[in-house]
């Protein structure tokens, strides 16, 4: 089953926050909708989507998420920009999104 790592901010250049789910689709909407509002995101109003790669299974996923967690502040801004350079929110168009992250669905 697909694992998704994501990295959700407020702003283009904003605060990062980097997480990991098996359904990217409802975790950006409930990063939207504030669902857990004590969060870090929901403080921080972290509810765009600049960029999730796909891993095979939640081990995976997991794992990618610490390695990205504990990466510095400019490689995770260089890897959205890599794939996302004007920041757009992904979650706003779901075909186009997975489109410019290579995935195909």
């Amino acid at each position: 089953m697909n694992h998704y790592i994501y990295i959700i901010s407020n702003k283009k250049n904003g605060t990062l926050y980097v997480g990991e789910t098996g359904n990217i689709k409802n975790r950006s909407s409930q990063h939207k909708r504030k669902v857990h509002p004590s969060t870090f995101s929901a403080r921080y109003n972290l509810d765009k989507l600049m960029y999730f790669e796909v891993v095979d299974s939640k081990e995976l996923g997991l794992k990618r998420e610490k390695q990205l967690k504990k990466w510095n502040r400019a490689w995770k801004i260089r890897i959205i920009e890599e794939k996302n350079p004007e920041w757009i929110d992904l979650s706003s168009d779901w075909d186009l999104s997975f489109e410019m992250m290579g995935i195909k669905i």
